[in-house]
């Protein structure tokens, strides 16, 4: 079998879960025996048996609009949420396709997703919610969704907090990985919630040079006990040792699915705190605390919940049984060969 993996041509530049999403599913299907390319301009899809598209926006839009013209076979891993409610989703997209209809050129976000989805053999969520937008609000139909949960590599279950501790000197501290400067990940709440704790932070991530990201290094500066890093490489073992030295790893984003780096965290034995959208729930059960992400209150009492909990091995044990990238890998594969065997 040869599979060709694309997404949004500035995937690899964002260093973000995408990325970490190819890159690993690569790994996993060639380890089970099959060809895999990372789609490049001007590669010849011909002998391609199927392509496996990551995202469903704007970005990939005309990509996935060709090879459906040239009718290779097409999963598509959505990566999609929002929490405006599935109604109002449905209401988007039914607008959408009558006013493309008599006002060329006028296309919602909504529309471009749903009509990336409508193209693909199958559509890959990361969780049962996702799933259920798509259905609901989206309108695809039920036997082309089938989920297919995002993974985490088990390099992080042996990683241990020297490294980090004896580079930066601290320890029992409150981890954040991601994005500086994205709202959506909610950073500057994180840090305005834990500078009334008496508790060290961290925040590991791609600083960005806009108004957020500006104002999260300024919150950062009233706390003494706040570190701001820039992003550590995903393989570097000084992430996983950052992550087994936290005591607490806290992403209270306005929505997550579910978010690798609770996954990285909790198989290296973090306690974890996490936003409660996006199906975050699925993969962390009972071993988290879930907060509200527009509230403060539910942030710090979150934290201070979790700091005060004992950690234990359930969640990364479950993690390690469900969650390996090895076991997404199969699952995976398993949807290629549905398709192909129903073409």
């Amino acid at each position: 079998m040869n599979v060709c993996l694309a997404s949004y041509q500035s995937v690899m530049m964002l260093k973000g879960g995408p990325r970490t999403q190819i890159l690993e599913t690569k790994k996993g299907l060639e380890e089970l025996g099959i060809k895999v390319s990372l789609f490049e301009t001007g590669q010849d899809l011909s002998r391609v048996d199927l392509v496996h598209m990551f995202g469903a926006n704007i970005g990939t839009y005309h990509l996935a609009r060709e090879i459906r013209k040239l009718g290779i076979p097409m999963v598509v891993s959505s990566i999609y949420f929002t929490r405006h409610p599935w109604p109002l989703v449905r209401s988007v997209v039914g607008i959408d396709a009558l006013a493309r209809r008599f006002a060329r050129g006028a296309w919602t976000d909504y529309g471009i997703v749903a009509e990336i989805c409508r193209w693909a053999n199958i559509v890959l969520p990361n969780t049962k919610d996702e799933a259920a937008l798509l259905r609901r609000g989206l309108g695809i139909p039920a036997e082309k969704v089938i989920v297919v949960p995002n993974g985490v590599d088990r390099r992080f279950y042996e990683s241990a907090p020297t490294l980090f501790q004896k580079q930066y000197g601290v320890e029992n501290f409150v981890l954040n990985v991601g994005h500086i400067g994205p709202a959506r990940k909610n950073v500057l709440k994180l840090l305005q919630a834990v500078k009334e704790l008496d508790v060290p932070v961290v925040v590991i991530g791609r600083m960005e040079d806009n108004e957020y990201g500006r104002s999260c290094i300024e919150e950062a500066k009233k706390n003494p006990g706040a570190l701001l890093l820039e992003a550590i490489p995903n393989d570097s073992p000084l992430l996983a040792s950052a992550y087994a030295a936290c005591d607490v790893f806290a992403l209270p984003s306005q929505f997550e699915t579910p978010g690798i780096a609770a996954l990285e965290a909790g198989l290296a034995g973090a306690k974890i705190v996490i936003t409660k959208y996006g199906g975050t729930m699925e993969y962390f059960g009972s071993q988290a605390e879930y907060v509200e992400p527009s509230s403060l209150k539910s942030i710090r009492d979150g934290i201070v919940t979790a700091l005060q909990r004992e950690k234990n091995d359930m969640l990364r044990e479950y993690i390690r049984k469900e969650f390996l990238w090895d076991r997404v890998a199969e699952k995976t594969l398993e949807v290629y060969k549905l398709v192909l065997n129903r073409n």
